[in-house]
């Protein structure tokens, strides 16, 4: 959910000039979310946006990183620079990263909020999976796949 909910605020902040926590709320709502003013100020903190100067007096938020890539598209970089392998065994699954990255992946991997993870658990560098099923082990195998092949 929270990282559904930062996709939508980066989505918003680039379509909209937003200058409050407030419109940001009600955007946000009006999006569909169930949000607090302190969840969006822990979004915008987590996302580490920044206001600038929009003209007329007026200023928005934007991200520091100028709006290009999205969380997902980070937490896969991530992935792929500290991935070494994938063995799965009926519904766990084990990443093995670079010495002292599994945190990291861990970190990612919750963060993608991807339906068939339950939970991880990191080492220093080993993550463990457990999956909602065994059937979902090749659905997972395929997105690591697909982060892999990424340039």
């Amino acid at each position: 959910m929270k990282n559904a909910r930062h996709e939508q605020i980066l989505e918003l902040i680039t379509q909209h000039d937003i200058e409050t926590q407030e419109e940001l709320a009600d955007q946000l709502r009006r999006a569909g979310f169930n949000v607090t003013q302190a969840t969006v100020s822990r979004d915008i903190r987590q996302l580490e946006l920044r206001k600038v100067s929009a003209g007329g007096g007026r200023q928005k938020y934007t991200s520091v990183n100028g709006g290009s890539g999205s969380l997902s598209m980070r937490y896969q970089r991530v992935l792929k620079d500290v991935y070494v392998s994938l063995d799965i065994s009926y519904n766990i699954g084990v990443v093995k990263t670079v010495s002292g990255m599994a945190m990291a992946a861990a970190a990612a991997l919750d963060s993608l909020d991807w339906r068939e993870v339950l939970g991880c658990i990191a080492g220093d560098d080993t993550v463990m999976l457990v999956l909602r099923s065994p059937e979902d082990a090749g659905t997972l195998r395929k997105k690591l796949e697909e982060i892999m092949k990424e340039a």
